[in-house]
């Protein structure tokens, strides 16, 4: 250890304080601990009070040195000096400064290092006034790095009888010392005989960290395929304690099967034949056993399938019975066994009696019924041209007529299973004599003479009837058309009115003869010679007629001032004549027609040339 030139003056002033001493002294006020992260700045006070005025105070800073009770001087200082030891770790990183407004110092450490975590010392000398000394100890922290865990990944079986290892945690590079504790779920992990084992270990690396490994040692059991498990490292700062969770791991748990559930996968509800058949066997082991599939009935044959499916293709009603799938556990060799009943149902073809077709005479009753063998509850509906006329497996056709001829339809179908239905059929046919509509009145009508009349005839019946026609009053008379139908004969003649007409239609099959008559009454055709003139005709006919006498007037007068200026030479030639008593050309003589009928009728005989009166014209205009 280093000392000044002047350390003699306090080696002096140290020996008068001891003298001193016994009625003077000095309060020390020190933290316990002070805390702080590697690499930062830590903060050491040391604060002091004297009974007495101290004339001088001598402050030295000591380190206790790692392992040992020795102590090294780090700092010194007094009224008139300050001075940093050297040689030691903290020279160049530590200060000392006055606290300000309190009787102390504060030593300050830069870049906090893990060795720096030790007891640090503060001795206060003030001479006559007393001396003290304190201490603090340091302490230095760094979190570790996040936890790793890691999980076994081979499964463990719940047949081991002690307890396995399933996972390990690690917590690196933490100072102080970090702690492992292991959880399942939520649930902490305690150490327990033959349940639980925790094996720790602590190394101390080169650079002063620390690192922790932690195993876990757990005799599992079924409950635990479902079970997550973590470790928590907790670890102290400056505030205090923290910690920090890991990941959470599953682990695989082997345990042997002791049930086992046979269920059907498809198809969903009800199965009929044709269906493509899906079992599923599922047990609570792990892992998986192996499945075998078979019949109750057939125990020792044993069906095709692949892992935990067995497909049935295209079933029938003869697949019906109880399925089993079995497992032989291989540790303890027991076997275990699940079933199920699965029932295929059916509907068998409907038969319908009468079978194909049934002849009936008209006024006959029938009874038809429509059958199908099922495994489930059905429903008969009867149709006709898509009309439904009946329910149930009975149809009751009372009364025969034509109208109940025809194909009829039954449909059964099982309402609890949509996808099984069938259906027949019986053909009614209903014999007897042909039925006209209207047979039993004559059909009259009135047509004019010269004119075509279509006359039709339809006939119900079976045997399909022929139509032959009698008509009476014309002998222009043609058959235009024939039809027949499955139940009928239909005929259609054109027959030319001359006359008063009666016609017969006659339909025959080889039960019996039914006639429908026709009776026409032909209106002659009337031929006017005097015309019918309304009487706004009569009134134009009279405008014309006094238009052309003003036109015959005016032209009149015209001719005879052309004939009076000499420019048209007169002749004797025309209807009207112009004569001259005697040649002299002064003297004209004009003969006038005093009968106005008379002259009108001259002048129109005149314009039209010809001899017709108005109402002959007129006709002639008509036609």
């Amino acid at each position: 250890m280093a000392f000044p030139k002047n350390s003699f003056i306090l080696v002096f002033l140290l020996v008068c304080s001891l003298r001193w001493n016994a009625w003077a002294k000095v309060d020390m006020t020190m933290e316990e601990s002070v805390e702080v992260y590697l690499g930062d700045i830590a903060d050491i006070p040391c604060l002091y009070v004297f009974s007495e005025q101290a004339r001088a105070v001598m402050i030295q800073w000591f380190v206790r040195n790692p392992g040992s009770s020795s102590r090294e001087r780090i700092y010194y200082g007094d009224n008139t000096q300050q001075i940093v030891d050297d040689g030691t770790e903290f020279t160049g990183r530590i200060t000392v400064s006055d606290i300000g407004d309190q009787e102390g110092v504060l030593l300050t450490i830069q870049d906090v290092q893990l060795t720096d975590e030790r007891e640090f010392f503060c001795q206060v000398n003030g001479m006559a006034a007393g001396n003290g000394e304190g201490k603090t100890h340091l302490r230095v922290f760094d979190p570790p790095e996040a936890s790793v865990i890691e999980g076994v990944h081979a499964g463990i079986s719940v047949t081991n009888e002690l307890p396995s290892r399933i996972a390990s945690c690690e917590a690196r590079n933490s100072f102080p010392k970090p702690n492992i504790t292991w959880y399942r779920d939520s649930s902490p992990l305690t150490p327990t005989h033959g349940q639980i084992n925790v094996v720790t270990l602590v190394t101390r690396e080169s650079s002063g960290f620390y690192t922790v490994q932690s195993e876990l040692q757990y005799k599992v059991a079924k409950e635990d395929k479902d079970a997550l498990f973590s470790c928590e490292v907790s670890y102290y700062v400056p505030e205090g304690v923290r910690t920090a969770k890991s990941k959470v791991i599953n682990i695989t748990v082997h345990f042997p099967t002791t049930i086992i559930e046979l269920w059907k996968e498809s198809p969903q509800g009800l199965v009929k034949e044709g269906d493509t058949v899906e079992l599923r066997c599922q047990g609570d082991g792990n892992p998986p056993p192996p499945f075998t599939f078979n019949r109750e009935q057939e125990q020792e044959t044993a069906l095709e399938a692949s892992d935990d499916t067995l497909v049935l293709r295209e079933v029938i009603r003869g697949d019906s019975g109880v399925y089993q799938c079995r497992s032989l556990d291989l540790d303890t060799y027991e076997q275990v066994t699940g079933d199920m009943q699965l029932t295929i149902h059916y509907l068998d073809p409907a038969v319908v009696v009468p079978k194909d077709s049934e002849i009936l005479l008209k006024g006959e009753s029938l009874t038809a019924t429509c059958n199908a063998l099922s495994s489930l509850e059905t429903a008969t509906v009867w149709f006709k041209n898509r009309q439904q006329v009946g329910k149930g497996h009975m149809l009751f056709l009372q009364d025969a007529t034509y109208d109940t001829a025809g194909e009829y339809v039954c449909e059964v179908t099982v309402s609890s299973l949509p996808g099984l239905h069938t259906s027949g059929s019986v053909h009614i046919i209903v014999q007897g004599a042909p039925q006209m509509k209207d047979a039993d009145r004559e059909v009259e009508m009135d047509e004019g003479t010269g004119k075509w009349v279509n006359l039709s005839c339809e006939a119900h019946a079976h045997p399909l009837p022929t139509i032959s026609w009698t008509v009476t009053g014309s002998q222009s008379w043609r058959e235009v058309l024939t039809r027949a139908t499955e139940h009928s004969t239909i005929s259609v003649v054109s027959v030319k009115v001359t006359s008063d007409i009666t016609a017969f239609c006659n339909a025959t099959n080889d039960i019996g003869t039914e006639t429908k008559s026709f009776s026409i009454r032909a209106i002659p055709m009337v031929t006017s010679t005097a015309p019918y003139l309304p009487a706004e005709g009569n009134g134009v006919i009279i405008v014309v007629i006094i238009l052309c006498i003003l036109l015959l007037a005016i032209l009149g007068s015209v001719l005879y001032f052309l004939h009076k200026k000499g420019k048209i030479p007169c002749g004797r030639s025309g209807k009207q004549e112009i004569t001259k008593e005697n040649p002299n050309k002064d003297d004209i003589v004009v003969e006038m027609k005093t009968n106005t009928k008379t002259e009108d009728a001259g002048l129109l005989k005149g314009v039209n040339g010809d001899k017709n009166g108005p109402s002959d014209q007129y006709m002639d205009l008509r036609k």
